[in-house]
């Protein structure tokens, strides 16, 4: 790199950088124009408020490696299979702003907006860089606009945005730009490599888009060895290097056997040193590259050593995610998960919501399919093209895979629309401006969100009566637990989609959570709804049970009572308490009815 092009990246970076800081201020302005209203309505987002439990759990001394959480499942709670490495940055603004002002409320309440405003800051200027990457100058504008509109509307750096899938987003798509940049850039490759290490170590979700990274490069290096062996290499030990230092800090030397299939453990560690080790070790040595048949018959046979490996040594990690989950939790939770429904369901039940979902993905990946049909195929759009296909064919299997794909839709899609703002600098006449106008439509996912919204208030009008009520219905708000907060501390029996609002705003325990590693506390809390009165007394007695909860609104109860008509909990949505309960008189007519267990009953 010259001199001259070194201070027009380093100018670039900084106008780059606030860009993204505007974006973010202006989101921060839009969501302080609700008063934060995440703050004390989470939505119905159980994994907000559960991070926001074991964080508060961390800080209040538990330990670094134990993952319990002991105030959910039975007796003894049950190990979630989160990351620290999520836990701490939003632990230390806590610790920090709580040290400044001496108030653990509004220190929770600062983590909250400024933890998922940053890593919002950080995802659209990394996209903006790769879209920089991909198609120049011209397509940082779009890029900051089409981004940040994208990820303000996916809701998943809204306020109190604390789960991790904004973390993994932000992590991959840096890995991604830096990948872009990496011909240029010596250092760049190896931090892409660190970034797709560091968000495969926070969730597997992000599997299929590490992986699709890996054979890119690996790929890039086969065709193209002078100019892809520099960044195979710095790849491979970044990738490789910062699993090892994600084994050791967040795995306990007592559990380095254990193989964790929904997790970070032994097995990512074993197969992401033998990936990253194996591609540096063939990109620097010249009799395994020196030809582009040798490089690929050396890859291939990584690749099948890694194989062998995961076969011979964790076969049960093949399966399906949720191969072994009891079939009632599949059919009355797993079934009924919104970002676990397939594109096929969407289009049967919610087909308003696909565009939302679908639209700017699907438009983009048309749009790279023209370009290389004529014969654009520049290492630059290969690397977006493969991540898009990739989570576009994951978001076909679950719609939480959109996530991803409407972020990397956004370089195209701003590259598109750079191709028609340099048309318009050439001739302003009045079709070719429609047309640049038409490309910023169809580019803003908003539109689509807002089109969907709009059909959905034509085609479901009882849905519309519901949300506009200020009737907390389906018991999302603070408020509707205030009550409970007040009660001296027991075990609760509600249903699932309570069971994180009520730790994180009381210090109740509780049975049921939507997290797939609690199966024995969800089935319980089944047993007990589904079952008959006296089975439900059998349960409360054997438990230590000393309130019932009851969300009427809710769809999970409406779900539960439909399938036991005369089960425990269609008895009580339907008025008939048994005499072993008494119901707590303040909390007759509220979003969250409370039942108390009389004593020696």
């Amino acid at each position: 790199m010259t001199m001259s092009s070194g201070k027009a990246g380093a100018s670039s970076w900084k106008s780059d950088l606030m860009l993204a800081l505007l974006a973010m201020l202006v989101a921060l302005a839009v969501n302080a124009g609700t008063g934060f209203r995440e703050l004390t309505d989470a939505g119905g987002d159980n994994d907000n408020l559960l991070r926001l439990v074991e964080v508060r759990d961390m800080l209040g001394g538990q330990g670094w490696f134990d993952l319990h959480q002991y105030r959910m499942g039975l007796e003894g709670g049950f190990v979630m299979h989160w990351s620290r490495l999520v836990d701490t940055p939003i632990a230390t603004i806590i610790l920090v702003v709580q040290a400044l002002t001496g108030s653990t409320a509004l220190a929770e309440d600062v983590a909250q907006i400024a933890w998922p405003s940053l890593l919002f800051f950080l995802t659209v200027f990394f996209t903006t860089r790769a879209a920089r990457s991909v198609a120049g100058e011209s397509a940082v504008l779009p890029s900051v606009v089409v981004g940040a509109a994208a990820y303000h509307f996916i809701g998943i750096y809204s306020t109190g945005a604390l789960d991790h899938h904004n973390v993994q987003l932000m992590l991959t798509m840096a890995s991604l730009c830096l990948l872009l940049e990496a011909p240029v850039r010596r250092t760049a490759a190896l931090l892409s490599g660190l970034c797709a290490a560091l968000t495969l170590a926070v969730g597997m979700e992000t599997v299929p888009y590490v992986a699709t990274i890996g054979v890119s490069v690996a790929l890039l290096f086969v065709v193209d060895r002078s100019g892809e062996s520099r960044i195979a290499r710095d790849f491979g030990l970044g990738f490789a290097g910062v699993s090892a230092l994600v084994f050791i800090a967040t795995i306990p030397f007592s559990a380095w056997g254990q193989a964790q299939c929904d997790a970070f453990s032994t097995v990512q560690f074993v197969v992401a040193a033998l990936a990253g080790t194996g591609l540096a070790a063939i990109a620097s040595i010249d009799a395994a590259s020196r030809s582009w048949q040798r490089r690929l018959a050396a890859l291939g046979l990584l690749a099948a050593a890694i194989a062998a490996v995961v076969v011979s040594l964790f076969p049960q990690c093949l399966a399906a995610p949720y191969a072994n989950l009891d079939p009632r939790l599949k059919e009355l939770w797993l079934d009924h998960i919104d970002e676990a429904q397939s594109l096929l369901t969407l289009l049967a039940h919610e087909p308003a919501h696909v565009a939302a979902r679908y639209a700017t993905p699907l438009v983009a990946i048309v749009l790279m399919a023209i370009s290389f049909s004529r014969g654009n195929w520049r290492r630059q759009e290969s690397l977006v093209a493969a991540l898009l296909v990739v989570a576009f064919v994951v978001s076909a299997w679950q719609v939480r895979g959109s996530t991803f794909s409407i972020g990397f839709a956004v370089i195209p899609l701003s590259a598109w629309i750079a191709k028609w703002r340099q048309r318009v600098e050439v001739s302003s006449s009045r079709g070719v401006v429609l047309r640049m106008a038409a490309a910023w439509l169809v580019s803003v996912n908003a539109v689509w969100t807002g089109a969907a919204a709009a059909t959905s208030v034509v085609l479901e009008s009882k849905n519309t009566v519901a949300a506009g009520s200020e009737t907390d219905n389906r018991c999302y708000r603070m408020a509707s637990f205030a009550p409970l907060g007040h009660m001296p501390d027991t075990t609760v029996l509600a249903i699932s989609n309570l069971g994180a609002p009520v730790l994180a705003y009381s210090g109740h325990r509780v049975f049921a959570g939507p997290y797939h590693r609690n199966i024995a506390g969800n089935l319980l809390a089944l047993d007990a709804f589904l079952g008959s009165a006296d089975d439900a007394r059998k349960i409360v007695a054997d438990h230590h049970v000393g309130l019932v909860a009851l969300c009427r609104g809710s769809a999970e109860s409406e779900l539960l009572a439909e399938k036991a008509p005369q089960g425990f909990l269609a008895g009580l949505m339907h008025g008939s308490v048994p005499d072993w309960l008494e119901p707590v008189a303040e909390t007759k007519g509220n979003p969250i009815e409370l039942y108390r267990v009389r004593q020696g009953a």
